[in-house]
């Protein structure tokens, strides 16, 4: 081969490193799939799909009923009683207080309870395994109006024949939430924990770990973006929950859901609704799931994507 053949050679093969170089410029022209300003435009016009509502909801906050009736999207006066008034009015204190409670906790033990449910399903063959699996997919297509009446007999009983009292207390809604909580993170569990090389679980028994020291030095520290997925959407099911909550709650137990909806309800017919306090207390029923997602986002990017650990 000649010298001028051999530095074409080489010339061609920097080229097509240049072209093909991962992290250059060139191939994200080749992979992007729109235009760089169709693409703007979409970006943009999505975010204002999602942001104008929401400042719509915080001007009519700060602004008077009357002036939200009349359709101001700008207040005339920007005034902060409405963000006063709700902890009187809408009952709102003990609404949040309870939600938390009861959302918290269920986010909690359904997390906890999920991958160590999950773990045994993964890691371990044994008769029932495939249906346990299947009945978990299965639960997810019910839907919650159809086991309101259940639920609710299910919980009389209770009172009536073992003498506790469930129907009206925090925990029974707890239990509720739970109920519903545990197939879906147990599913989320083992899709994450089937991404996990098993080469780490033999090494640690090589070296003597037990199936709980597995579990505890392992399993749990590479399965965190996995548990804050299952547990952040637990919580969910019970913060945005007012079917159950509605009824399976009394007046001292309601969430911050059901206060929402009575004081929503209690303005219909009325003169001049409470717009102002209505949009302020759903801002700041809205405020601590979205104060969640941001200290939990970098778990939730790893949870969500497929396959946990690269």
């Amino acid at each position: 081969m000649s010298t001028s053949t051999a530095g074409r050679v080489r010339n061609t093969g920097n080229t097509s490193a240049a072209v093909f170089r991962p992290g250059s410029s060139r191939q994200h022209e080749v992979t992007r799939l729109l235009p760089r300003p169709l693409l703007a435009f979409i970006l943009v016009f999505l975010g204002a799909l999602v942001l104008i509502p929401v400042l719509y909801i915080f001007l009519a906050s700060v602004n008077s009923d009357i002036g939200v009736a009349n359709g101001e999207f700008w207040p005339s006066s920007f005034t902060l009683e409405n963000y006063s008034k709700i902890w009187t009015s809408v009952g709102l204190a003990t609404g949040l207080a309870n939600s938390v409670l009861v959302a918290g906790a269920t986010a909690v033990v359904s997390a906890a309870m999920s991958v160590s449910t999950a773990f045994v399903l993964v890691r371990y063959t044994f008769r029932g395994r495939l249906t346990i699996l299947r009945g978990l997919l299965a639960l997810q297509s019910v839907p919650g109006t159809l086991m309101v009446l259940p639920v609710f007999v299910l919980f009389s009983s209770a009172a009536t024949y073992l003498g506790i009292q469930v129907i009206g207390t925090q925990w029974g809604l707890f239990v509720t939430y739970l109920t519903f909580a545990m197939p879906f993170s147990t599913w989320v569990m083992v899709t994450y924990l089937r991404g996990l090389p098993r080469e780490l679980e033999e090494a640690a028994r090589i070296d003597g770990a037990s199936n709980l020291g597995v579990l505890f030095r392992i399993i749990l520290p590479l399965s965190w973006p996995g548990i804050v997925v299952s547990g952040i959407f637990a919580f969910l099911l019970g913060w945005n929950d007012v079917l159950f909550a509605s009824v399976m709650t009394r007046p001292e137990s309601q969430t911050a859901a059901v206060a929402l909806q009575i004081f929503g309800a209690s303005q219909e017919g009325g003169a001049i609704p409470y717009y102002g306090q209505m949009m302020a207390a759903a801002l700041v029923c809205a405020a601590p799931v979205v104060i969640l997602y941001l200290i939990f986002q970098r778990y939730l990017v790893g949870g969500l994507t497929a396959g946990g650990v690269k």
